[in-house]
């Protein structure tokens, strides 16, 4: 290495590791001091998020990393109470003047609000179990570190005539909430993630991972099994639309079964925008599907506390194909006349709340299992451009991508043109014939949980597409 080299491989190391979240003390102060000029300002009731956030990119395309970017950045966000009146307020300026003027711009603007008949006070002091999901590795992952990963990554591609893309993001944030009744919450993570993309001719596959800690991915691995199967995706034939046995791996599920998380919310239901509204209690999936929200699940990340500061409960969503519970904030549990659950956000909002930590249970066949048991279907990679059809019968339509490949006597013979599908995901699982083990998994059109691969009967593929 040259000594310019190495002089700016120091001074990128340095400059990783003096990157830090600011204490816990420091943001609890700043909460302090806006609670402080609430009440001098004659505010009865006030609350207060801070939330900051570092994050640092690699991108590259074409074998080649073209850029690095990192920032930093701090917001309060404040919300008043008065009269039955809320509104909120958020600026990224933490001197007393800027604090005082932003309460006072959420004051007015509460002033100018009808009054809300469902408005509750502000919650009082609460408990919270304890979770860590703070990796120090990830903290001072540098961007030298980045960049040997995807280097690896291009090289890989290179010595076989592809090309790779995607990116490696590093990052670390955490959030207090606090508000005039003595409520005071704090969470602290960080997380990585690796994203590639392999392109052999016009064919494509892709592969991509996040954790908490970087070391729970492997980014070579990543991109081995993009590239080999790339490779496997030329000269794909065209089969027929219609009716398959489908093998999905943990990304497709992801992306279809992500599209339920809102219908589980207390506040869908009570506005009949529920796919199971009049469902509850009734058997609707098969008996093998059971999901759960579970924030303390050891792959999940995110607080154990709610926009409110409400601590978060693992709640049974769907038990053995029978919907069974939902998730309430406080105003849909006081509608209800049951218990907030931990799941609303921030106020005001129009949603709600919804279950953001799903976790769907598992089985013990592997995907090589359910291809060796597969006459003939195909093995899905992933999906995208998925839109709703029927919120009902949720029935959504997308494309396969990245991958799609035909499975024939209990071998995957060869690649196929992507199809677009028109698939109820209810009834979908209502057909899942075997369930791979659960672990924590991330796509494009949905937000990351823990979801097993799947074998699934009768998906219906409605036409083939021109790529």
């Amino acid at each position: 290495m040259s000594p310019v080299n190495k002089t700016r491989s120091l001074s990128t190391r340095r400059a990783a590791a003096e990157v830090q979240l600011r204490p816990e003390r420091e943001l609890r102060a700043i909460t302090n001091r806006v609670l402080r000029l609430a009440k001098s300002t004659g505010i009865p009731e006030a609350e207060v998020h801070v939330d900051e956030v570092i994050d640092a990119l690699t991108r590259f395309a074409n074998n080649t990393i073209h850029q690095h970017v990192a920032e930093h950045g701090l917001t309060v966000s404040m919300r008043v109470v008065v009269d039955g009146r809320t509104a909120r307020v958020t600026t990224n300026r933490i001197e007393e003047d800027a604090l005082r003027a932003a309460l006072e711009s959420a004051a007015s603007l509460a002033a100018s609000q009808p009054k809300d008949p469902g408005l509750l006070p502000l919650p009082a002091k609460q408990k919270y179990r304890a979770v860590r999901r703070f990796s120090p590795a990830t903290a001072a992952l540098s961007a030298d570190s980045r960049a040997r990963a995807v280097k690896n990554a291009c090289s890989l591609a290179e010595s076989r005539g592809q090309i790779a893309a995607g990116i490696f993001s590093s990052g670390q944030s955490q959030s207090v909430l606090a508000n005039s009744r003595d409520l005071f919450a704090a969470y602290r993570q960080t997380q990585a993630e690796f994203s590639v993309t392999m392109q052999q001719g016009s064919a494509t596959s892709w592969a991509k991972s996040n954790a908490a800690d970087f070391r729970a991915f492997d980014p070579m691995a990543l991109a081995k099994t993009a590239s080999e199967k790339a490779a496997r995706a030329e000269n794909p034939a065209e089969l027929a639309p219609g009716r398959y046995t489908v093998i999905l791996e943990p990304a497709a599920v992801l992306d279809l079964v992500g599209f339920l998380f809102y219908d589980f919310a207390a506040t869908a239901i009570q506005d009949q925008r529920s796919c199971f509204s009049g469902r509850l209690g009734k058997p609707l999936l098969g008996k093998n599907i059971t999901i759960t929200d579970d924030v303390y699940h050891p792959e999940q990340l995110g607080a154990p506390f709610d926009g409110e500061g409400i601590p978060r409960q693992r709640v049974i969503l769907v038990d053995n194909g029978v919907p069974r519970n939902l998730v309430y904030s406080r105003r849909s549990a006081k509608k209800a006349g049951t218990r907030p659950t931990g799941h609303a956000f921030a106020l005001p909002n129009e949603y709600g709340e919804a279950p953001m930590n799903l976790v769907i249970g598992g089985g013990k066949a592997s995907i090589d299992q359910m291809v060796a048991g597969t006459d003939r279907g195909l093995l899905v990679t992933r999906l995208w451009y998925i839109r709703e059809l029927d919120p009902y019968e949720k029935v959504m339509t997308g494309m396969t991508r990245d991958g799609l490949f035909l499975v024939e006597k209990g071998k995957v013979s060869r690649s196929v043109r992507n199809f677009r599908f028109n698939q109820s995901v209810l009834q979908m699982l209502r057909n899942v014939e075997a369930l791979g083990p659960a672990r924590r998994a991330t796509a494009e059109e949905s937000f990351e949980m823990v979801v097993p691969p799947m074998k699934i009967n009768d998906f219906h593929f409605s036409e083939v597409t021109k790529f």
